[in-house]
């Protein structure tokens, strides 16, 4: 009896430690409207400066964890002033500390921006918008799709792409 029940406290406690290993740190969140979908792995702070730092000024990044981003427009719309098809786009973005570049790349299921130089020449279309410092720091990476616009916020910084 003594066995049974420390060998049912083994496998109880190995599997509360599998299963509190498989939660992943930045876990896949989608965000969307009628229009707009946006898919991404949704990394946190965690007491780190993000921008100029883990994620360099003037390096193309995946603009959130894991695989690459990536944006579907369910008609064709204009992103930034620019036409685009309706379709999925992996989205990338260029920080910089006043403008950030946004890309659309047709190149779907890319793991990061480890790629991008080798996948480059299917850029769709890119646009700069401003870097608008925010008073408070955000957390978590966090794309928000209000009436006419894709928005991300993370850390200090927040950019805008306005959409019709």
């Amino acid at each position: 009896m003594k066995h049974l029940l420390l060998a049912t406290f083994f496998l109880a406690a190995t599997s509360l430690g599998f299963a509190q290993e498989k939660a992943p740190k930045s876990p896949e969140v989608t965000v969307q409207n009628k229009d707009i979908k946006v898919v991404y792995g949704q990394p946190s702070k965690r007491g780190r400066v993000i921008f100029g730092t883990l994620e360099p000024f003037g390096k193309v990044w995946r603009t959130g964890a894991n695989k690459a981003t990536e944006i579907t427009f369910n008609r064709n719309m204009i992103f930034g002033g620019k036409p685009v098809k309706k379709g999925t786009y992996t989205l990338f973005t260029i920080p910089d500390p006043k403008t950030w570049t946004v890309i659309l790349n047709g190149k779907l299921g890319q793991w990061g921006a480890f790629d991008y130089d080798k996948n480059k020449g299917e850029d769709v279309l890119s646009v700069k918008v401003p870097r608008v410092p925010l008073t408070s720091s955000v957390e978590k990476l966090t794309f928000s799709l209000p009436a006419g616009a894709v928005v991300m916020e993370w850390d200090d910084t927040k950019i805008a792409v306005p959409v019709k």
